[in-house]
């Protein structure tokens, strides 16, 4: 059989690409309050903005209808309405984008034979969670113009967690049909990496929970939260489990020591592995800990903010490829993916 060919790589890196920058993107929307501009979703017919003084008017009437518009922003004008609308805007033109993107060199590829049968349903996969993600993105939208001017904590916990999950599906793929050489078996270094993805998964929920109810306003220092290191508050909601989902003090004390757990698990990991791409994987937990501190002492300062949530995604990155590397390619599924 004939090895899948590197155009289907590239294309595979290119969406990646776009999937991490879709996530900066969202991290923006949401941190500008910009995710409620857009009160309609047309998946087909909406990808035009307005083109008229009349069809922005329309849309700014639509928005102050909203939650959102007449409970907060109810003095908007057309320039400020424009300001959010924009940001929004883009997100959904750029989710179109990966979609167009996605599916039609997938249709390319496939009608030209140029697929391993093992590696098109994995591509099928995408393609149908990506839909999904679109359909989830829209339902967290909603959740947030029926009664309350803000969006489920939930809902938007749901959509980041999916979105990273098809990066880092897609980053697997990408160095699934790349070079094998650097590979080698060390079972140790694969668990500790196993492990840290999934804490890595863990502490992202909570941080979009903190982001979900600005949580990350409720204390402003480090090391310390408001001069405490265990804060009053934690368990005031009843029943208690609540706490650790809906009460901001409580989400931030847990974001806060998960991730300071993660960034100890990711040096260990580095000083046993002893690998370039392990070290690396160090350096950035140690960034993404610093734009972490930064984001809280700034009181959620949005290009700061912004970059945590990328840098997490970066993290996230480097740990995979510790983990691929870490299998041989004679125990991987590699050989089958790529069709030689």
């Amino acid at each position: 059989m004939q090895p899948v060919p590197a155009s289907v790589r590239n294309w595979l890196i290119v969406v990646a690409a776009m999937i991490f920058f879709m996530i900066v993107i969202g991290a923006l929307t949401r941190l500008t309050e910009s995710g409620l501009s857009m009160v309609e979703w047309r998946p087909v017919t909406g990808w035009l903005p307005p083109l008229s003084d009349t069809a922005w008017q329309a849309e700014l009437q639509k928005y102050l209808s909203s939650p959102q518009g007449r409970l907060i922003n109810r003095g908007f004008t057309i320039g400020e309405f424009r300001e959010i609308f924009w940001l929004e805007y883009i997100h959904r033109l750029w989710g179109r984008l990966i979609g167009v993107v996605f599916a039609l060199p997938l249709a390319w590829f496939w009608i030209r034979g140029q697929l391993s049968p093992a590696l098109k349903p994995r591509l099928a996969a995408l393609l149908v969670l990506g839909g999904l993600q679109g359909a989830l993105g829209w339902a967290m939208v909603a959740s947030g113009l029926i009664d309350r001017p803000s969006v489920s904590h939930y809902r938007l916990a749901g959509h980041l967690l999916l979105a990273v999950a098809l990066y880092a599906y897609t980053v697997w793929l990408i160095l699934e049909l790349g070079p094998q050489a650097a590979r080698r078996d060390e079972p140790r270094t694969r668990r500790d990496a196993t492990i840290l993805i999934g804490l890595l998964f863990v502490v992202l929920t909570w941080g979009a929970l903190m982001a979900g109810l600005r949580a990350g306003a409720a204390h402003n220092t480090f090391p310390t939260m408001s001069g405490h290191w265990i804060p009053p508050g934690l368990f005031e909601q009843s029943p208690w489990w609540i706490n650790f989902f809906e009460n901001p003090t409580t989400i931030q004390f847990v974001h806060r020591w998960l991730a300071k757990l993660l960034v100890l698990g990711v040096l260990v990991m580095a000083w046993r592995a002893r690998r370039a791409e392990a070290v690396l994987a160090a350096a950035m937990a140690l960034i993404q800990l610093s734009l972490g501190i930064a984001t809280i002492l700034t009181g959620v300062e949005i290009a700061i903010a912004t970059l945590h949530q990328a840098g997490a995604v970066i993290l996230l990155t480097l740990v995979i490829v510790v983990r691929h590397r870490a299998t041989s390619s004679r125990a991987s599924p590699v050989s089958a993916i790529v069709g030689a």
